[in-house]
């Protein structure tokens, strides 16, 4: 195992260790071979939007065979494989080395993990059995509808969607985007963040989260969002109206007020999972340009690639990138264990901010390496670049989580203050009793 020099392997689980070693074979001998016949299966054309690629449904049923099913619910929740979220951690990033069909093989892939983990840690009984149990058999996918476009979304308490009760119904009446698995023929319900209380002055408590079925009347999907051009069916990221929805009271998530409460306890795994993601993507993507250029086909002025030295630098930059990354997202999981996400902010903060954008570098690089087959659909670099820009934003953008870290250490000044203010008093002291002597 690669990390090896990260964590001490002997704290891992054997359960752990036997998963890992599953996952690794079936990423790399069984997902990323199926990747052409996933691309031929889905088209171009509008089929695309209400299909599944049998070729994905046939890895589904091996990985649940092997046991590789539904990893990412963690020692906390009886429905998941009892792993810590390092181990998880480790089991995502080989999972991104196939970002379109590893993850969902193993029925470990966003939105859907993220709302699992809110039916099962807040759901009720009810709530469970109707939703949880169909999305933890692979039956159902699900979608999370939060983000507005006329507003700005980074502040969550700006959303302006409309949760107003009416006798034993909620009604619902707003516009979201950028909703990921909304376009999926197989999603089947919606997890909606709006405001039930917009005039209470806690402005984290105006907010609620409710279950709205996808086939709900009043609910119109208007148009799949592109990323640079990729439209990501059958998932899509969609642009959906919500007009006088009605939805039974309980629905609710938690209770009126509690949807800050929620997405919080939502969000925080959620991130780490993208973050090792990303580094899988990263070291595919090393690993295409390691081919590239020690490929005795291509030359340049009578060499091939390796041979020049910004080729090399380049190379030598994206391992240092990558291992910098990977031990700060082996950190965060690690301090969610020891301290859950609330106790993690500034780890899981940090690490969000540097997993992608080391990952848009380390793109780059080999792309540039490919030369226009880097662009091109002939590889995966050119999607997984795409992918990796979004994560700039998803689960809050760089910016906030800037300003939270920042936050965070700034509640030392006063302790580093006290500390530094003692420290040269000391020193004074001591050259005050030297200049005696």
């Amino acid at each position: 195992m690669a990390t090896q020099n990260l964590i001490d392997y002997n704290t891992l689980s054997p359960k752990f260790k036997d998963l890992y070693a599953k996952a690794k074979d079936f990423v790399e001998n069984d997902c990323i071979p199926a990747e052409k016949t996933y691309e031929l299966q889905m088209g171009l054309n509008e089929n695309r939007w209400k299909v599944v690629p049998s070729v994905l449904e046939e890895l589904k049923a091996k990985a649940r065979s092997l046991g590789l099913w539904n990893l990412f619910l963690g020692q906390d929740y009886a429905e998941g494989a009892g792993l810590t979220n390092v181990e998880y951690a480790l089991i995502a990033e080989l999972t991104g080395r196939c970002p379109r069909i590893a993850p969902e093989a193993m029925n470990c892939s966003a939105p859907d993990t993220g709302n699992m983990e809110v039916f099962a840690k807040y759901g009720t009984p009810t709530q469970k059995e109707r939703w949880l149990k169909p999305l933890l058999d692979g039956k159902i996918r699900s979608a999370f509808a939060m983000t507005e476009p006329r507003v700005a979304s980074s502040d969550a308490t700006n959303i302006e969607t409309n949760i107003r009760r009416e006798g034993n119904h909620y009604v619902i009446n707003g516009l979201k985007w950028w909703i990921s698995g909304a376009g999926d023929p197989r999603c089947a319900v919606y997890l909606v963040m709006g405001k039930t209380d917009p005039d209470n002055k806690e402005k984290h408590r105006q907010q609620s989260l409710v279950i709205v079925p996808a086939d709900t009347p009043g609910i119109t999907v208007v148009r799949p969002m592109k990323v640079f051009g990729f439209d990501d069916a059958p998932e899509g990221h969609c642009e959906i109206v919500f007009k006088d929805v009605r939805v039974p009271v309980e629905n609710i998530i938690l209770g009126e007020g509690r949807g800050f409460e929620v997405i919080q306890g939502r969000l925080g795994p959620g991130r780490i999972h993208h973050c090792m993601r990303c580094i899988g993507m990263a070291e595919r993507g090393l690993d295409l340009m390691l081919a590239r250029v020690t490929d005795s086909s291509r030359r340049t002025f009578g060499k091939i690639l390796a041979e020049h030295g910004t080729i090399v630098s380049d190379i030598a930059n994206c391992r240092i990138e990558i291992d910098q990354v990977r031990y700060l997202v082996l950190s965060a999981a690690r301090k969610i264990d020891l301290a859950k996400a609330k106790g993690a902010m500034k780890e899981i903060g940090m690490a969000k901010i540097a997993a992608p954008s080391m990952l848009l570098k380390v793109l780059d690089r080999a792309m540039q390496a490919h030369g226009a087959a880097g662009v091109s659909q002939d590889t995966p670099l050119a999607h997984f670049y795409a992918s990796a820009r979004t994560l700039r934003y998803a689960d809050g953008p760089d910016e906030v989580h800037r300003n939270q870290i920042g936050k965070i250490e700034l509640r030392r000044a006063e302790e580093v203050a006290a500390k530094i203010k003692a420290q040269k008093e000391k020193a004074n002291r001591l050259a005050s009793e030297k200049a005696k002597i």
